[in-house]
């Protein structure tokens, strides 16, 4: 068991993962959007070219299938809002915090988020290629077959996510954490990663996965994967004699 247990370190160290063994966190956390106690509720029915909301609380308000650039919201609390199906190209959201919302199938692309708090909100869809996220978390959300393509990630936490068939094509993660997430068939060729860690996730069927060069997983999580090393390096396995 012991000369198993090398072998498989020793495949890991060639694909430059960290083994997160006697570590805390190799990733920074998000820093927190800064926001008031209470905010002005308000009412929109509809988003423009270069609109901009405020210091302001929206709830339950439906915005589906809005087209409008250039849209920025800055110090703001979303509760139940539905932006499903928008197209909001060099969306900005800064010091904002997302609850119970629907961003599904949302157009965003070069996109700029920061300071930002997603929770228990779905995401499937939402294209955020281009973008820039920093100081970001998304907890107990569905951002499954979403795209995060060419995007630059630094101090993000994926928290109790459902990545299914997401992508991270040619995307750069400085500090990001994956803890609990499911990340079935999601895509990772040609991403970069610095400091980053997974914990506790579902990487079956991984596309790229000698991308993740760079990141640090949890000692059970290496020896779990010992099969995707092996199938990486292009190494057969035997019976046992």
């Amino acid at each position: 068991m012991r000369a198993q247990a090398q072998a498989q370190a020793s495949v890991a160290g060639r694909r430059g993962i960290c083994l997160a063994v006697g570590m805390g966190s190799v990733a920074p956390i998000p820093r927190k959007p800064e926001l008031p106690a209470q905010l002005e509720r308000g009412e929109i029915a509809a988003l423009g070219h270069d609109a901009g909301l405020s210091e302001i609380e929206l709830v339950g308000i439906s915005l589906v299938d809005q087209r409008a650039k250039g849209v920025c919201l800055d110090t703001v609390r979303l509760v139940g809002v539905d932006l499903s199906g928008s197209h909001l190209e060099h969306l900005r959201i800064l010091h904002a915090a997302l609850n119970d919302c629907d961003l599904a199938n949302l157009n965003a692309r070069g996109a700029q988020l920061k300071s930002v708090t997603i929770e228990g909100s779905r995401l499937t869809g939402i294209d955020l290629s281009e973008g820039v996220l920093t100081d970001v978390v998304l907890r107990g959300c569905r951002v499954d077959l979403a795209s995060f393509g060419f995007c630059r990630l630094e101090r993000v936490t994926f928290e109790d996510c459902v990545l299914v068939q997401s992508d991270f094509l040619e995307a750069a993660l400085d500090s990001v954490r994956f803890h609990g997430c499911n990340l079935m068939r999601a895509d990772v060729r040609g991403a970069r990663l610095k400091r980053c860690e997974l914990r506790r996730c579902d990487l079956t069927e991984l596309q790229g996965v000698e991308s993740l060069r760079g990141a640090a997983l949890e000692w059970g999580d290496i020896v779990e994967m010992a099969g995707v090393w092996a199938a990486a390096l292009g190494i057969g396995v035997l019976d046992s004699e």
